[in-house]
């Protein structure tokens, strides 16, 4: 049985919360940490951790890994990313410098289209090899699981060719890692004007298809503004359901258009972006098992209000935190950066942001009873930092970088 120890941690942080798959509210607040600790580590799982003091001592075979004092974390979990794509959209970045909004940019074919349209030329190993470069950059950032949607193929071939491409990823990493279909990111551009008609291609075509290889675990709308209507998600939402694919929605990113209503109706694992959320949809949540999960990078990068994330915890509601990593609105998967956002700019607390990033966000993959927390029995996906004073140094020093070691199922990833 090989076993890893690691030794002389200056803190062990994100511990075991008594079980719990999901912090709410005044939850949040609380991030169990361990001083002056060690951990062990058998056949990819934590399997104990203590005081330095009570350290049990190393057998022959045992790996020894001195943290000399660094900080020891959960992997971040990652639970809204697009980081299969083809090539960066950088002239949009300066047309909205330029002062185009989003919703203008698209308005002229670019936005999604302009990525779907690029995707469509290359192969699935150049997409595979493109994406795989995000992949090791978020692992070395301290990532550990990640969802990663569709979306940029927009007709039934390359959308399935893109969520292949995801199924790869899974195959070749020991980052975990959860796929969902979007085929309603945008509607085509061959169906402009037709959107109904598109609509249909999603539910009549693309779930079955997408359904008939199990090449996705969620379904996802972009049900806003412009985009796909209520009534429209609710059809696709159905549909995926006949295919076992869960919900997971963005709702509330341009405007306040009913998606947070019906992710709850229709049971969403989360609801994202909530850029332009109101206080009545944070009602709408409580009593739900819906996670509302805040993407603060796409505020930062579209200068975008941020999501109400301090009131939602203050009603007592859960949140997630996410990169939303993706060529148009948010080209950065660095989840250190997403946490200082959300210390800043939406007043939560560290350890609330930190949570809303680890345990949270696998919650909000249903994945909560194997990453997001240093428990007994869980995968073993943690980083050690380098030494720093506090785990509040971690947002407060928000372009330092802190992490020193990564392991993934419990191996170093190198």
């Amino acid at each position: 049985m090989k076993r890893l120890l690691i030794k002389n941690i200056g803190l062990l942080a994100g511990i075991d919360h008594d079980g719990k798959l999901c912090l709410k509210g005044k939850e949040m607040a609380e991030l169990h940490t361990l001083p002056d600790a060690y951990l062990v580590i058998e056949n990819g799982r934590f399997t104990d951790y203590g005081k330095m003091n009570d350290c049990p001592p190393p057998s022959g075979t045992d790996e020894v890994v001195d943290a000399e004092g660094g900080t020891v974390l959960p992997s971040w979990c990652d639970s809204h990313t697009h980081i299969v794509y083809a090539g960066s959209r950088e002239q949009e970045f300066v047309d909205k410098i330029c002062g185009l909004s989003y919703a203008e940019i698209a308005i002229r074919g670019g936005g999604i289209l302009n990525s779907a349209d690029r995707f469509h030329e290359l192969s699935e190993d150049e997409l595979y090899q493109q994406a795989m470069k995000r992949v090791d950059e978020i692992i070395r950032k301290g990532t550990g699981c990640v969802e990663i949607k569709s979306g940029y193929g927009l007709n039934t071939e390359d959308e399935l060719k893109m969520l292949r491409v995801i199924r790869r990823i899974k195959e070749t990493t020991r980052l975990k890692v959860v796929s969902t279909f979007l085929g309603a990111h945008a509607v085509s551009r061959e169906y402009k004007g037709r959107q109904e008609e598109y609509v249909d291609l999603i539910i009549n075509e693309m779930i079955p298809a997408v359904g008939a290889d199990n090449l996705a675990e969620f379904i996802d709308v972009f049900c806003d503004t412009g985009f796909f209507t209520p009534e429209e998600t609710a059809r696709i939402l159905k549909a995926g359901a006949e295919y076992g694919m869960r919900p997971k929605i963005h709702a509330d990113e341009l405007e306040s258009s009913g998606g947070v209503e019906v992710g709850v109706e229709y049971k969403a694992l989360s609801v994202d972006h909530l850029e332009s959320m109101t206080e009545e949809e944070i009602e709408v949540l409580k009593d739900s098992q819906t996670m509302p999960t805040a993407l603060p990078g796409t505020s930062f990068f579209l200068n975008l209000p941020f999501a109400l994330g301090r009131k939602m915890i203050d009603r007592g509601l859960p949140l997630a935190l996410a990169s939303d990593y993706n060529p148009g609105s948010t080209p950065s998967g660095d989840m250190k950066f997403i946490v200082s956002l959300g210390c800043i700019k939406m007043r939560l607390m560290p350890a609330e942001a930190i949570n809303a990033a680890t345990l949270n966000g696998a919650c909000a993959m249903g994945l909560s009873n194997e990453y997001g927390s240093i428990t007994r029995g869980k995968v073993a996906n943690f980083f050690i930092t380098d030494r720093i004073p506090s785990v509040e140094f971690i947002p407060y020093a928000y372009t330092t970088p802190i992490v020193w070691r990564v392991f993934l199922q419990g191996e170093e990833y190198v």
